[in-house]
């Protein structure tokens, strides 16, 4: 029994990674480095509270974390893309304008410095077991489908055949006639749409939203990328096993056999320890950070 309740609760943890990772390895697949995974899941967490806040919807949370992504997005691809800018430092400058863009009208809207008010949710009504509730909310189900979806459109469709190769090769892509700069676009606009459902599933599952909600979440899902090789199968392994980890750290927190300091560290240690093991080893796509 508890087995299946750990199992259960690191799916419901993987939820936001599943989506932020498949968002990045979109992005990566067609150039543009995933620096502002976090930005875009924390612009979608606030736009997610805001929408719910004044259409008194889930649903309208969802069209709000959406609309959020997509301006994060057009930002990003205006930057990357029309002005050539270095995606480092503008996946840098994204993290940053989000945390301190959100801080900022979460204070004006919402007259606090840390929460917004409680919003709605999804789901949940008439389902005693609060665990088992998490997954009437269709968000959780979009998450655990998104990757083996996307390995199916990469490797199975001729869209992902030209996603692949304006990551690997651009110029090929070109000389057959394949509207380089029109898929890297719509690559970055799905990309970022799935990031922002990973923020919103936040703040939805919270009836809420928390200045800096996403605590990391969008670093660890670039690590998954990075750890799963960009196929879409590793890169859902690497979340599970990224979400188990944060599960492990709240089960050791409540039976408070070691110093909580040294728990809250599982996930982010864990994830240097993938990364230093691994991304040695790890071929990037060709044309990774190359939008010339």
């Amino acid at each position: 029994m508890m087995a299946i309740a750990f199992l259960l609760q690191t799916l419901r943890i993987a939820v936001p990674y599943l989506l932020a990772a498949a968002g990045g390895v979109l992005s990566e697949r067609v150039g543009v480095i995933a620096l502002g995974l976090e930005g875009l899941m924390l612009s979608g967490a606030f736009g997610a509270a805001l929408g719910a806040y004044y259409g008194d919807s889930a649903w309208a949370g969802l069209a709000g974390a959406l609309a959020a992504g997509a301006v994060m997005t057009t930002i990003l691809a205006v930057a990357t893309l029309r002005f050539r800018a270095n995606q480092v430092v503008v996946g840098v400058a994204i993290n940053l304008i989000v945390v301190a863009g959100t801080r900022y009208f979460l204070r004006l809207i919402f007259d606090s410095s840390s929460n917004s008010p409680r919003v709605a949710g999804f789901g949940g009504e008439g389902v005693g077991n609060a665990m088992l509730a998490s997954f009437t909310n269709p968000v959780v189900w979009i998450g655990l489908v998104t990757l083996p979806a996307l390995g199916w459109v990469l490797y199975r469709t001729p869209f992902g055949l030209r996603v692949r190769a304006i990551g690997e090769k651009p110029e090929a892509a070109v000389s057959l006639g394949v509207n380089v700069m029109r898929l890297r676009v719509l690559g970055l606009y799905v990309a970022g749409a799935m990031a922002a459902l990973g923020g919103a599933y936040l703040a939805l599952d919270q009836h809420q939203f928390t200045d800096g909600m996403t605590a990391g979440r969008g670093f660890i899902a670039l690590a998954a990328v990075i750890f799963g090789r960009w196929q879409p199968a590793r890169v859902a392994v690497a979340c599970l096993l990224f979400a188990a980890a944060e599960t492990l750290q709240i089960q050791l927190q409540g039976a408070q056999l070691v110093p909580s300091q040294f728990v809250e560290m599982i996930p982010y240690v864990l994830t240097i320890i993938a990364l230093a093991g691994l991304v040695g080893r790890s071929t990037a796509p060709a044309a990774l950070g190359k939008t010339e």
